[in-house]
Parts: structure tokens; sequence; C-alpha cells
């Protein structure tokens, strides 16, 4: 049976959906992600990036989006309402703004579906996952889906992918030891297998190993299609084994939250972490001295973990550790 598990965690929400103990997709959305995709706000049109084409405007949140077409009746410092098509992302050194479009006239204030919402909204049972449970994310393989999404590589059998983020396109390169057509087709599939647990979407391009003839071709993107969900759209391998694929972009994967912005992915797992460590005293969380710097600007984190766990933390910089390396200990009475 296929059931997402859900947890309302410490600085995000996180879910997993899970069949035969293993993560099929997964995605976690931050409380600090900005507007969602589907908000329809008010807004003002802040400048005109390119005339009649593109523009910025500013949400009465304070948080900037990119709209185009920009509607030729509105000037700047003008008000109108505005559709979010894509959350902010998150890349490394700066974000790329939401995109926004001109909202539908008649179109009401609305606040676009959060994590939870869309996953009851996909007909698939949900279960809440609290602390104090059996940890069922873990069971599943949480912590080597989130390497999985910092490395960009993953494993499967006959062979590898590696995902490379570029600014332009998602890209993943099939290497392996089966003869080329079969390790055309096998990529191909553990590729789509990891656009969906990843929720990876935009444009997308599958490197394969060059498949002799049009059958070999045709077999590996028959692979891509029996795995992923519509709507997208692709195109045929080419003679180089190239394929690229486009999905509708609306929010970051997972690749590109880990990458994005390590500091703050490690911060909020050893929250993760700190809820479920048994003890009756102290908790002292220590990590890489920005790890813990993370923490350390968020007095509400620290607030809602004292809270969950019913007992005082401390926090500890150490140089010596790896942003991925904290640890939790716990005061025992």
């Amino acid at each position: 049976m296929r059931e997402w598990i859900y947890e309302d965690g410490i600085g995000e929400a996180r879910a997993a959906l899970i069949e035969d103990g293993a993560i099929l997709a997964a995605e976690i959305e931050a409380d600090d992600d900005g507007v969602r995709a589907g908000t329809i706000a008010e807004a003002r049109l802040d400048r005109v990036v390119v005339p009649g084409r593109r523009a910025v405007v500013r949400l009465d949140s304070g948080e900037e989006a990119l709209i185009e077409p920009v509607p030729r009746s509105v000037s700047e410092g003008a008000r109108l309402m505005v559709e979010i098509h894509r959350a902010a992302l998150p890349e490394p050194g700066r974000a790329k703004i939401a995109l926004a479009r001109v909202a539908p006239a008649g179109a009401a204030s609305v606040l676009g579906p959060a994590l939870l919402d869309r996953i009851v909204a996909g007909g698939n049972s949900v279960r809440h996952l609290s602390a104090h449970e059996p940890d069922a994310l873990e069971a599943a393989g949480w912590s080597e889906l989130l390497e999985e999404a910092a490395s960009g590589e993953a494993a499967f059998e006959g062979g590898g992918l590696r995902l490379s983020l570029t600014p332009a396109m998602n890209l993943i390169d099939v290497d392996g030891w089966l003869d080329l057509a079969a390790l055309a087709v096998a990529g191909a599939d553990a590729a789509a297998r990891m656009i969906v647990r990843h929720g990876i979407a935009g444009s997308i391009g599958i490197d394969l190993p060059t498949p002799e003839g049009k059958a070999a071709r045709l077999a590996a993107a028959e692979a891509v299609d029996a795995i992923l969900p519509q709507p997208f759209e692709r195109t045929a391998v080419n003679g180089f084994g190239f394929l690229q694929i486009v999905r509708r972009r609306a929010r970051a994967s997972l690749p590109e939250r880990m990458q994005g912005d390590p500091v703050a992915a490690a911060a909020r797992a050893l929250l993760r972490r700190a809820e479920r460590t048994p003890g009756a005293g102290l908790r002292t969380l220590s990590a890489a001295p920005a790890v813990i710097a993370r923490i350390e600007a968020r007095p509400d984190w620290q607030t809602e973990l004292a809270r969950r766990i019913g007992a005082d933390i401390a926090l500890r910089g150490d140089a010596r550790l790896a942003i991925s390396a904290g640890h939790v200990d716990a005061q025992r009475p």
C-alpha cells in the first residue's frame, strides 16, 4: 500500500510517499520558503526590467516576484493582482525570486496550497508522524535520500547516476557496465525514478550511453514514459543518447534545497535529531559554527524545540565538524 508519511518538523514540514518500505517521492517545505505557488495576492509594480515584457512586483509581505508579460496599462508604482506561478528557488550564492503572472480578472486573494494540502488532495492516505513514534521516515531511507539529494549521485543495478544542477537545466548523466542498449533502458528508468523521488522539474536533460539503432533509443524513451506521471513533455532520444524532458516547475526540488543552502538543511536536520534524542535533561546540539549560527538566528526554533522535548537546550559550535556532522547529547538524570 502506498501512503504519505508527513511530519510537521521544526523549521520545515517533510513528507515521503512510501510503498513496500521504499520512498517513491519526497518533499520538504521550509518555514522561510516565502510565497507559495498558487497564491493570488495584491502587489505593487516595483520596477520595469524589460519594457513591455518583464518587471518586478513587490507583495505586501515585502517579497519580490518577477512578472511577465507586463500589462501595458500598468505603470511603475501601480497596484495589481498577481498569481504566483513558481515559488522562489534557492541557489548557491543567491536565490531566484518567485515568478508571477497577472491574475484572472475578478480573482480574489488566496494562499497557495501548503505541502499537507497537496498530498491530501493527491488521493493517497496520509499518516502523521510524531517524534515519540518509531521513525518511519528513517526506516524507509530518509537520511540516504537526503544524502543522494546533496551529492547528486545514485546507484542502480548495472550503473549509477550523477545529477548536476545548472541555472539553465538539470542534467542527469548515466554511466555503467551493462551493454549499451540495456544500460540506456536501465539508466532511463533509474533517471525517471530519481526525477520523481526528488521532485525535479523544469528543463531536465538525461545523457544516456549512445544506444545503437532506433529500437534501443525508443525503448529508453518508453522507460521514461512508464515512470514519469503526466503532464510532461519530452524529446526522442537522439543519436547521441540525449533526451530532454520539461516538467512544470512550481517549487524547489530536494537537490535544490540541499545544494542551494546546505547550512540551512543541516540546521533543520539537527533539530529533527534533537527532537528524537531520548533523555530527560539538557540537550546539547553540537555542529559546525555556521550551522549553530543559523539556529541561533532563529530563537523561535530554539523555543519550539525546548517546548517539544520539555527540556532546556544548549548550542555548541565545533569547527572540527563537517556541515552535516552535527550531533546531539542528552544529559542523563
